[in-house]
Formats: C-alpha cells, sequence, structure tokens
C-alpha cells in the first residue's frame, strides 16, 4: 500500500500526533496509531522551522503537537487475513455484493473485540456471515469502516476489499456520507435546532465524552423532525460528523439526554405513571435509521434504511397520543 500524505490544517493544529491522526484517518484506533510511529511508520515534515537548525524532518513521536502546514506520512503495512475464528450469531444482512455489506447491527452487540468482549462482537459474526472481509483494520477490525456503540441499533456498511475500505474511509472522512438517527429524549426540542460544540474525553470520566473537554473536535448535530409527546420529544437526528457519542453528547449538553441513556443521564428514577413505558428500556432510545454513500466502485448512490427495532417499538406503542400511522 502506498503512503498516505496529510497536511494538518489550521483547526488540528497544536493536536498531539497521535490524535490528529486518529481524526484523519478513519479506521484506525489511537493504539494502532501509536504502534505505527513506534514502529517508525510515520514521518513529520515542518511547514516552518522548529528552530534556527530544525531537520528537514522531526523526529516522529505520539505527544509531538503538530503544526499548521506540517505533512504528515504515514506507512500503514499492507493488511493480513483476520485469524480469529467466525461465530454463528445472529446478523441481517440487508444487501451485499462482491465490494460491500450492509446490515442492521442488533443492540447490545459491541462491534469489534476488546477488553471484555473476546467474543461474541459483531466482527465474530461478520467473519461467520462474510467470508470475503478487508483485513486493513486489522486482525480486531476486519472491513469495519465506521461502528455504532454498543447499546445503538442500525444500518452499518462493511468493506470486503482493502481499495473499497479506503474509499469508504475518505468518503466518511470527507463528510460525503448521510448518516441519521431516531432518538428519544427528555423535554420539549424544536425541528431544527443545530448543536455546534466541540467534543472530546472527559477528563475525569473516562469513558464518557464531554462538549466541555479541553482538547475536542469540532461536531455538529442537527434535529431534522420532532413528534412532541408528554413530556418526551421523538427526534429525527442528523450528524454531519462522525464524534463518539456523538448525539448522546449533545443531547445531553443542551438538558435532552436520549431515554434510556445512564452514562448521559438519560435513566430517571421518577417517570409519571402515563410515559412509564420508558423505564422498560436497557439501552438508549437510539437508532440508525439512515445512512446514504457511493458504492465505491461506480460510484452510484447508495440508501439503506432500518425499522425502529421491537424493543423500541413497544415502548412508542405504550405511550400516551401514538398511533402506528406516525412511525
Amino acid at each position: 500500500m502506498a503512503p498516505i500524505e496529510l497536511t494538518v490544517p489550521p483547526e488540528l493544529a497544536g493536536h498531539r500526533l497521535d490524535r490528529f491522526l486518529v481524526s484523519m484517518l478513519e479506521g484506525q484506533s489511537r493504539s494502532q496509531i501509536q504502534r505505527l510511529i513506534t514502529d517508525g511508520r510515520v514521518a513529520v515534515r515542518p511547514a516552518v522551522a522548529r528552530g534556527s537548525a530544525a531537520p528537514s524532518e522531526v523526529a516522529a513521536r505520539a505527544n509531538l503537537a503538530v503544526r499548521e502546514g506540517d505533512r504528515v506520512t504515514v506507512d500503514i503495512p499492507e493488511a493480513t487475513r483476520p485469524a480469529m475464528v467466525g461465530e454463528a450469531l445472529p446478523l441481517e444482512i440487508l444487501y451485499q455484493d462482491a465490494d460491500i455489506a450492509v446490515l442492521n447491527k442488533p443492540a447490545g452487540m459491541v462491534v469489534h473485540p476488546g477488553a471484555g468482549h473476546a467474543s461474541g462482537t459483531l466482527v465474530h459474526a461478520l467473519l461467520h456471515h462474510v467470508p470475503d472481509l478487508s483485513g486493513i483494520g486489522g486482525e480486531r477490525r476486519p472491513g469495519i469502516v465506521h461502528r455504532l456503540d454498543r447499546g445503538t441499533s442500525g444500518v452499518m456498511v462493511i468493506a470486503k476489499h482493502d481499495a473499497v475500505h479506503e474509499e469508504l474511509s475518505r468518503q466518511f472522512r470527507d463528510r460525503e456520507v448521510e448518516k441519521e438517527y431516531v432518538a428519544l429524549v427528555w423535554g420539549v426540542v424544536q425541528a431544527g435546532r443545530r448543536i455546534d460544540a466541540a467534543i472530546g474525553r472527559d477528563p475525569v470520566h473516562r469513558k464518557k465524552m464531554s462538549a466541555r473537554a479541553r482538547r475536542a473536535r469540532h461536531a455538529v448535530t442537527r434535529i431534522t423532525r420532532a413528534r412532541h409527546l408528554p413530556g418526551l420529544t421523538l427526534c429525527q437526528v442528523a450528524i454531519h460528523t462522525g464524534r463518539t457519542h456523538q448525539i448522546r453528547v449533545h443531547l445531553s449538553a443542551i438538558g435532552h439526554p436520549i431515554v434510556g441513556d445512564a452514562l448521559y443521564g438519560g435513566v430517571r428514577r421518577r417517570v409519571p405513571g402515563d410515559i412509564r413505558a420508558v423505564q422498560r428500556l436497557d439501552r438508549p432510545f437510539l437508532h440508525a435509521e439512515r445512512l446514504v454513500f457511493h458504492h465505491p466502485r461506480d460510484g452510484r448512490r447508495m440508501e439503506f434504511t432500518a425499522p425502529l427495532p421491537d424493543d423500541l417499538r413497544r415502548v412508542l406503542h405504550d405511550l400516551p397520543g401514538w398511533t402506528d400511522s406516525e412511525e
């Protein structure tokens, strides 16, 4: 694979090298980036001298602060065939061809293996149902271009070949992909609301993201439609960026956390009797309903939707004023 050359834009100047690369290279985790840096596969050529006798290249290290205009070269090694063993887990495949697979991820399934999740992940299911997967994500993330949180259900696209993986990653990185979600939130939110707040790792609670983090990345969320129910709003949400926990963080930040989201304030002990059905939720009421991208081989527009799963639909049916015609 040819080395990837990147130029540091103004909005990412001052970021650590590893964080800059994570933001620019879709599908590469921070630990993977740090390993590439340690292995000497990352080079940094300054745009301006970093001292009176600055070399043409500076030593690449994870905590190096990049500057505007710096040119960063990344040599990602050729992907290897995943050694993990597939598992015959239920998986709804909406579409597939020789290049991609589109699926409806169930809630409760972690996307890729990690601490505490050595089996039962989406990757394990993919290796069973879709054997011809891209290896570019590494052994633990074959074919994975983007991800959904464990508690979020809905549409995902998977790459079957490395060239396809790179093109889909570019579309996500360049914000050419349309992503729409359905969320049930506390309180009254109006359609047309735009949330433009950078998101970063919470300095105190490391499992959380925050809109008040010191080091944060630009993120935009829009409420495109809103259906008001007693004490609640069913929202259609479009995201223009793909930050970790973005919708959950943004809605919580404006005082309207997603119902059932224990991490961001969406679980309440006292709930009025007429909407007590929401207490049956064991996950956030968040579903990736629609995904639109261009086919990486021929450029044709591809649009996929997934209906609300049964657990979310049953909650809506038991709320006052709801009718099936409004789904």
